[in-house]
């Protein structure tokens, strides 16, 4: 029987700044990607989108990223080693904290936004994604982009990894994900989008944005949770997925 998880990106949300319905999507998915704070979100809002996650049984997973909150995370940077190790080193330390202090636990690690995509590519910054997570917890399961660079390098260094596929996002023929700077990046249409992911699910291939099949092996699909609509389609993805005879679990436990 096939198994596959849904997670989404949450803890974004502060006073002037809403992206996301936290409450309705942790009703959906089976984990939640929390913000660390670098690119969205704020301490108490983070904490009670945990308390949230922990109420409802969704695995909780640390959504570190670049320290570039004005942007969303989302400006590719060149970072040296020792400092992008930090910076997700102290993202994780701050996730953890909060977690423990609403009666959860931290179970995996999704990078966020620029930084997920680098390291989809990039070796060195990987590697220090990588470091840094050894650093705070080697427990931790490495969420990231399947076929990325940074699954071989954490499986290298001993973590455990999952990969993730994208329920809203447009793939190019290569497998990575097309940026959103072009159009026809992020999908909008929940039967269509919900359509993608029973086949990803039953046959393990994407339509990429020429029309070609990619094949993906994931064992989790991230609807983001600030796309719009993304609560209807996470519903009818999750909908879609069971009447397919899919179950919906997570991929790493609560611990």
């Amino acid at each position: 029987m096939t198994t596959i998880d849904l997670n989404s990106d949450l803890g974004e949300n502060v006073a002037d700044r809403i992206v996301s319905d936290d409450e309705s999507m942790l009703r959906i998915v089976t984990s939640a990607n929390v913000s660390c704070g670098f690119h969205a979100g704020s301490p108490e809002g983070i904490r009670d989108t945990l308390g949230a996650a922990v109420q409802g049984g969704v695995v909780i997973g640390a959504h570190p990223g670049y320290r570039d909150y004005e942007n969303f995370g989302r400006t590719a940077m060149e970072i040296d080693s020792r400092t992008l190790q930090a910076h997700v080193e102290y993202q994780l330390g701050a996730l953890i904290g909060l977690a423990a202090a609403v009666g959860g636990r931290v179970s995996y690690v999704k990078p966020h936004g620029a930084l997920y995509n680098t390291i989809a590519r990039d070796e060195r910054q990987s590697n220090d994604v990588v470091a840094a997570i050894r650093a705070i917890d080697p427990s931790l399961v490495l969420l990231g982009l399947a076929g990325g660079v940074v699954l071989d390098v954490a499986e290298k260094a001993g973590l455990a990894v999952a990969a993730e596929a994208f329920a809203d996002r447009a793939y190019l023929p290569d497998g990575q994900l097309v940026p959103r700077s072009q159009e026809g990046a992020v999908l909008h249409d929940p039967a269509a989008v919900a359509e993608r992911m029973v086949r990803l699910a039953g046959d393990g291939v994407i339509r990429a944005i020429d029309g070609s099949d990619v094949p993906v092996d994931a064992q989790s699909i991230c609807v983001h949770g600030d796309s719009p609509g993304s609560v209807a389609m996470a519903a009818e993805t999750r909908r879609m997925l069971q009447d397919a005879g899919i179950v919906i679990a997570p991929f790493a436990g609560s611990r």
